[in-house]
């Protein structure tokens, strides 16, 4: 089977469940951007880390491309070979957080991105996957979704900055404090 398929070159690309929309479609842009999320957390897992960490990065990884499918399948399209996310997912990165909470130490203070190379990939992807969150509640508001991938991706992004916490604090990485300088 090849790659290309060449059915994109006008601009345009295939839904799952049916259907064509522009590749500027802002549901596109959604899963586009979740894409690249998982890929930046491909990175992270490239880095030395617990093996804790790349484990849950691993089910996120995968639980992200749940979210990419039921973003481009429309809540109205029932094909029966989908999987759309659920609650538990949610549930396990809050049971994480809470985790790896309970071996940082109390944030005392906003907290510049960076430490370990593991550390500052995953403060990469945490950003991109609030920019992932916001497209999502804009094709909320065009089309509905699935109203527990905002909540996973909000909770994501939680979760990846703890993440990064815990990193840094286990490679012995100090964190550095953002100080106003005016």
């Amino acid at each position: 089977m090849k790659i290309y398929t060449k059915t994109g070159d006008e601009g345009e690309t295939s839904l799952f469940a049916g259907g064509r929309v522009r590749k500027d479609h802002i549901r596109v842009e959604c899963y586009g951007t979740v894409d690249e999320l998982n890929s930046f957390l491909g990175l992270a897992r490239t880095h030395q880390m617990p093996a804790v960490a790349s484990l849950w990065l691993e089910r996120v990884q995968n639980e992200l491309f749940v979210i990419g499918s039921d973003l481009a399948t429309p809540m109205d399209a029932h094909p029966t070979w989908l999987v759309r996310l659920g609650a538990d997912p949610i549930t396990a990165l809050e049971n994480a957080i809470d985790w790896m909470d309970e071996h940082l130490e109390p944030l005392q203070a906003f907290i510049l991105p960076g430490g370990t190379p593991a550390a500052a990939v995953i403060h990469v992807a945490r950003t991109v996957c609030r920019r992932a969150e916001r497209i999502a509640v804009m094709l909320a508001a065009e089309s509905p979704i699935n109203p527990e991938v905002i909540r996973y991706l909000n909770r994501l992004s939680d979760f990846l900055f703890v993440l990064a916490r815990y990193l840094n604090k286990e490679a012995n990485e100090s964190e550095t404090r953002w100080t106003v300088r005016g």
